[in-house]
């Protein structure tokens, strides 16, 4: 239910919503020409190739060009390494088909919201919310746009590290830019996202059509004997995995955009099916690739691999290596923003989070509050020197929602037997995620137990300040507060509340 205080004249007009006899206000948009009005909820603009653009674009980032030699690491061979990215291939997609069925019985955007407040109730819900509005998708969209900064300002400082408040500049303003296209158009952003997405799969295919033809030269040295040096130790293991797996972090992204989804029933499933093995075929061929010029010492010393593996085999080309990583940090960066500003949007629907956050924009039909909340954060993370410290510290969060989800789906199939499964996954296979994710939540602290987890852990109860008295209690005072901020914005951005759709 949405409260809204009167706007001024002719700006405002009272609507009666007939479904449930309540009042709200919307803007009166007065034009000449008298057009079709669409109903002031998110479109159904994204098709199959931007749902797949989407995963895809999102998924490979910066990680695969500049470092994956922690996998290498920790697996100590060749071979253990390749099995390692393919396995986590597997993983994504056995995780991602566990949200295809929760996603196509659940169509409501916001990823693992909407589940976690089926199966669990409000308040692991709004923790949820809580911690990843706050802290996982900014500070992610922050990281992404600093490693986009760090390499487009690169070749004006030839000889030296680029200057840190130039890199900061440079990354505030992409993502002011990436905050105002998506402000501006769903489709506008679907463009850039598939424009993108096609240049990192285009570098991709280079990387490995050049690995292909150094081994028809016969550049197989480092890949003879790949299991020499193996690693034995199960804790190694599983932190190859732990970072093979965050490479592959982002196959959830569709479902933060169900309800915007052209016939979710068949491309939800069907993005999932092609993206991630797409992905997974990419990052294994594109290891080979670099293992051909690269022995496994000069690839763990190598500060980013993909360049020089471009030094060595694409010359006088090679400068098109460090271009394509902008490309793809610039589009992994939209395709963050495109999702976070959704799940902000759900969870102000859903009255965990302040209203104007559900808002829509009544003449792009864009969440632009929750977008521009979004980017306003993500600029504040970027202000710290070290924010890498916070993701490592915080990204045990994210493998906590995870593993909840996949118990949800459990849950669910006991608790919820009468909802329709267009798409019904064998529940091992959610069995089978819980305790990936007990192990990759455990994993990084038991290894290494320091005090910021503890820190982390804090912040995200912190929330229960905030939820029992405004959420919980429904205190009057908070709405009264509210209620003229919320009137100022919505003036200011143009901006409406959801209309109620069945």
């Amino acid at each position: 239910m949405h409260q809204q205080t009167e706007m001024g004249e002719g700006s405002i007009r009272k609507r009666k919503e007939s479904q449930n006899g309540s009042t709200g206000y919307s803007m009166d948009c007065q034009t000449e020409d008298q057009q079709p009005v669409k109903a002031t909820v998110l479109q159904k603009d994204v098709g199959l190739l931007t749902g797949i653009s989407m995963i895809v674009g999102t998924m490979i980032g910066s990680g695969i060009f500049i470092s994956p030699k922690a996998v290498l690491l920790y697996t100590g061979a060749v071979g253990p390494c390749l099995i390692t990215w393919a396995a986590c291939g597997v993983l994504s997609t056995l995780g991602a088909l566990c949200y295809a069925e929760l996603g196509t019985m659940i169509t409501k955007s916001g990823g693992e919201y909407p589940y976690l407040m089926e199966a669990f109730g409000s308040l692991v819900a709004y923790l949820y919310s809580w911690t990843t509005i706050m802290v996982l998708k900014p500070s992610s969209f922050a990281i992404i746009t600093l490693s986009f900064a760090e390499y487009a300002s690169t070749p004006f400082y030839p000889s030296c590290t680029p200057p840190l408040v130039i890199t900061k500049c440079l990354s505030a303003a992409a993502i002011l830019l990436i905050v105002a296209v998506n402000c501006l158009s769903v489709k506008l952003a679907s463009y850039v996202q598939n424009f993108f997405t096609l240049a990192k799969l285009f570098i991709l295919l280079v990387i490995v059509v050049a690995g292909i033809v150094m081994l028809a030269k016969g550049h197989t040295e480092n890949l003879s004997n790949a299991f020499d040096g193996t690693s034995t130790s199960i804790g190694a293991i599983g932190l190859a995995f732990y970072n093979g797996l965050w490479a592959y972090d982002g196959w959830n992204q569709l479902n933060f955009i169900t309800e915007e989804l052209k016939d979710p029933f068949r491309n939800l499933p069907l993005a999932i099916l092609i993206g991630i093995p797409l992905v997974s075929v990419c990052y294994v061929f594109v290891n080979i690739a670099y293992f051909t010029v690269m022995t496994t010492s000069e690839l763990l010393l190598s500060p980013a691999v993909a360049v020089t593996f471009g030094d060595r085999v694409l010359y006088p080309l090679s400068w098109i290596i460090p271009l394509f990583v902008v490309f793809s940090t610039f589009g992994s960066a939209n395709g963050s923003c495109f999702t976070a500003g959704r799940l902000a949007y759900v969870s102000g629907r859903e009255g965990h989070m302040v209203k104007i956050l559900s808002f829509i924009s009544l003449r792009r039909y864009t969440p632009s509050p929750a977008l521009i909340f979004n980017g306003v954060l993500a600029i504040f993370y970027i202000i710290p020197t070290d924010i890498n410290t916070l993701i490592n510290y915080f990204s045990f969060a994210q493998w906590l929602f995870y593993g909840l989800t996949a118990l949800a789906l459990i849950v669910m199939r006991f608790t919820r037997k009468e909802l329709h499964r267009p798409v019904k996954v064998p529940i091992v296979i959610a069995g089978l995620m819980v305790l990936v994710s007990c192990y990759l939540v455990l994993a990084p602290i038991i290894d290494k137990p320091d005090l910021e987890y503890l820190y982390c852990t804090v912040f995200i109860f912190s929330g229960l300040l905030l939820y029992y008295p405004f959420i919980h209690r429904k205190v009057k005072w908070g709405r009264s507060l509210m209620n003229p901020i919320t009137m100022h914005l919505q003036l200011l951005l143009e901006v409406v509340p959801p209309e109620k759709t069945e």
